[in-house]
């Protein structure tokens, strides 16, 4: 009898450690909380204020999520590390203003996307980085891991500096060691519009062509992908998406796709 009621005992036992586990975030779509892997420095898409996570990319996951029936605990972390945060399980949901490239696609899989935009160069006033070929041999900054790494690597001559988040990057640029700090124009021109006593400006800049920032889960999660694009497919038929897009881009055009009754920013990732 005694072993009996020790095997029910362990059985129990063992249950309620699967329900608190599931019940903390991990893998699963259907758990009550998710937990979000996010940047804490780069407004207007992701950045902490009064100690709350927020910015159009997590005010949209809130959203949607609240759609989808799960709640979202936010968590900063470094950009550099994210993505394999998310592969690995640490985080069920990268929210970052993350674009959706191909190399990215063989390490996590994407909603589809809720914003568009383009990579550009924060100078020195008169600096005059108007152009690719003025970049070579300049001192470029970038954030460890991002697109813009990327872009700057290419970049003919050009010493490459990286940080592991943006507020290192632009104290860099204002204390004169780099020529150029290379971001998403969205939060360079977001700086210099909170910053206008420091002598900075937009040099070179480039759209991000066919690489929409997505929100990430491990390629496993179909679930919980499958919830992502069914949430955001619902905010952008109601007009929810361009509502909190405008809170947070005052003098920057919403994609026509993702005005109310647009069709979306499909991104396919690798063997769907």
């Amino acid at each position: 009898m005694r072993s009996t009621l020790s095997k029910i005992a362990a059985a129990l036992t063992a249950g309620a450690l699967t329900l608190t586990l599931a019940a903390c975030g991990g893998s699963d779509a259907g758990s009550t909380t998710l937990r979000v892997g996010t940047l804490s420095d780069a407004p207007p898409s992701i950045y902490l204020e009064n100690g709350r996570f927020t910015g159009y990319d997590n005010e949209l996951l809130r959203d949607i999520a609240k759609r989808e029936g799960f709640e979202v605990e936010f968590v900063g972390t470094e950009f550099s590390s994210l993505l394999a945060g998310v592969a690995g399980g640490k985080f069920d949901i990268g929210s970052s203003t993350i674009s959706s490239t191909e190399a990215r696609k063989k390490t996590v899989a994407f909603s589809n996307g809720y914003n568009t935009g383009f990579t550009t160069i924060v100078t020195a006033k008169g600096a005059n980085l108007k152009d690719l070929a003025a970049l070579g041999g300049k001192r470029l900054g970038v954030v460890q891991g991002s697109v813009q790494d990327e872009f700057a690597g290419k970049v003919a001559g050009a010493q490459v500096v990286r940080f592991p988040d943006y507020n290192a990057g632009f104290a860099q640029l204002k204390n004169g060691t780099l020529d150029g700090w290379v971001v998403p124009q969205d939060i360079g021109q977001k700086y210099l519009d909170q910053n206008p006593a420091v002598p900075l400006e937009l040099g070179y800049t480039v759209e991000d062509k066919d690489t929409p920032s997505a929100f990430a889960v491990a390629k496993k999660n179909t679930d919980l992908l499958t919830k992502l694009n069914d949430g955001l497919a619902k905010a952008i038929a109601d007009g929810t998406v361009a509502r909190i897009y405008g809170q947070f881009y005052k003098n920057t055009p919403l994609s026509k796709e993702l005005r109310q009754g647009g069709p979306g920013l499909p991104v396919k990732n690798l063997g769907a």
